[in-house]
């Protein structure tokens, strides 16, 4: 599917000069974007309370991995469900339920007396990501000017990373107050609970101010509410080529029955090649180890010799060198496009990881069965944990999500992206449940991730297709017919 034509300059193309003006387009896709901020927010917050589950509620590695996986497993759901509910009801519909997972997990697993409990309403909250991990991309590249729509797909992996930075800060901040994550802070409450239930204000917020933005168009197109969708568009649009674009939104929209899995078979049999290639993307994104460095970051720096509080500031360090090269991304993605930064990052992953596996192979382990990186070798590991992720936040991490959001055509993009998402989320699981029973063999763990990374480079190289400035309605006749879509350079 690799492969690049000439742009559709016809008069029934929808070009940036049909925007009236790119500032709502920002305004509601900054707002969807929200979800990301929870979606990140919830994945990390588990990092600052993992040693405290593990010792106030004495499980071992496997019940721990479990614990912390949980919330994946409710993504998975999440994501799975979320395209055909968006199709029924409605994308902002669903933001809003979203955020309320969201808040009743923050709640429950704050106030939960057992285990069992916190995978409970972790699962719920994992719901939530992925339910927010589907929609808030299909609804920005749904409301998005052509020329902008991957620097405003990038705003979902930049809220996601903001939300992780948050939820470090926090954890923190907490801790250092009570004194240590399993202290009392208040309420007779532990630290720990608090970084749970903090997250019921950005819950909140979000839940709020989807109330604010309007309905996609496309979705009020394929739901026959053409009038509303004439209101939506006019605000994006203005009234240059209003009825062009709503005929050609109706044209790749058109169909007899309602949406359904089945839209991703093919007639002659099969799944549409662009389902593979979304899912692809997914698997890789995870099984780079991306998560392994934001979950259990703590154990890198322990290996190195910083005690707990001294690994919780240099894990917020990450996080921020993670948002700044998110902003690189953002800079840079409709200029030179989305399969070039896939490269470039493939490229400097491989060699980070690959660094990382050997010097954790020769490392030592201590009497506590950790191991230990004294001296150069624990530097060149510090650096290369952090370049890796640099090679990652400007490139894998923005990239895929903004990909997701465009990459498939209007009939089949809410189904299509809640598989790929549910992939995406079905992978982070395995490598996060399985990380606890390697730490003790990090070098074997960041090889295989190593490899992971050089395949992801010859996946993108082979499959993936340039979608830099290509309408959605472009899109769509080309890529049923597995064909490539016109792209730019």
């Amino acid at each position: 599917m690799a492969g690049q034509g000439p742009v559709d300059n016809s008069p029934s193309a929808i070009t940036d000069e049909d925007f009236s003006s790119g500032k709502t387009a920002i305004r509601i896709a900054s707002v969807a974007a929200l979800g990301g901020l929870l979606f990140g927010y919830d994945s990390a917050v588990i990092n600052g309370a993992v040693d405290s589950i593990q010792a106030d509620f004495n499980i071992g590695n496997a019940e721990l991995g479990f614990a912390v996986a949980s919330a994946l497993l409710g993504a998975a759901v999440g994501a799975m469900s979320a395209g055909r509910i968006a199709d029924k009801i409605g994308r902002i519909a669903v933001m809003k339920i979203a955020a309320a997972f969201f808040l009743v997990s923050a709640i429950g697993t704050a106030l939960s007396p057992n285990v069992e409990l916190i995978v409970l309403f972790r699962i719920v909250g994992g719901i939530g990501v992925g339910v927010a991990s589907v929609i808030a991309p299909a609804y920005i590249a749904e409301t998005s000017p052509p020329s902008i729509r991957g620097r405003l797909g990038s705003l979902q992996q930049l809220a996601i990373v903001l939300g992780i930075f948050l939820s470090f800060v926090v954890n923190w901040v907490l801790q250092r107050i009570a004194g240590g994550p399993g202290k009392d802070l208040w309420l007779g409450m532990e630290a720990w609970r608090w970084m749970f239930l903090v997250m019921a204000i950005p819950a909140l917020v979000y839940g709020s101010l989807a109330f604010t933005i309007p309905e996609s168009p496309r979705y009020l197109v394929a739901s026959h509410k053409i009038p509303e969708a004439r209101k939506v568009l006019s605000t994006l649009l203005g009234q240059k080529n209003l009825e062009i674009t709503i005929s050609r939104i109706r044209e790749t929209l058109e169909r007899e029955d309602k949406p359904s899995w089945k839209d991703l078979k093919k007639p002659t049999g099969g799944i549409y090649g662009i389902v593979w290639v979304g899912l692809g993307l997914s698997v890789f994104q995870q099984f780079v180890g991306i998560n392994v460095i934001f979950y259990y970051s703590n154990v890198l720096w322990q290996a190195v010799g910083f005690d707990a509080d001294q690994s919780a500031i240099y894990t917020v360090i990450t996080s921020v060198i993670n948002v700044l090269t998110t902003l690189i991304a953002i800079a840079l993605i409709d200029k030179i496009g989305r399969k070039p930064l896939l490269l470039v990052g493939s490229t400097g992953m491989a060699i980070t990881l690959i660094t990382m596996a050997v010097i954790f192979a020769n490392a030592t382990l201590g009497p506590d069965g950790k191991p230990s990186l004294p001296g150069t070798a624990g530097v060149i590991a510090l650096i290369a944990a952090n370049l890796f992720v640099v090679a990652f936040g400007m490139s894998w991490g923005p990239v895929v999500w903004v990909l997701l959001g465009e990459m498939f055509p209007n009939r089949i993009r809410a189904a299509a992206l809640g598989l790929a998402a549910a992939g995406q989320w079905a992978a982070n699981w395995l490598i996060t449940v399985t990380f606890p029973g390697l730490r003790e063999h990090l070098g074997l763990a960041y090889g295989f991730y190593g490899l992971c990374a050089i395949l992801s480079g010859i996946f993108v190289w082979k499959w993936v297709m340039e979608t830099k400035g290509v309408s959605l309605e472009d899109m769509h006749s080309e890529v049923l017919q597995e064909k490539t879509p016109h792209a730019t350079a």
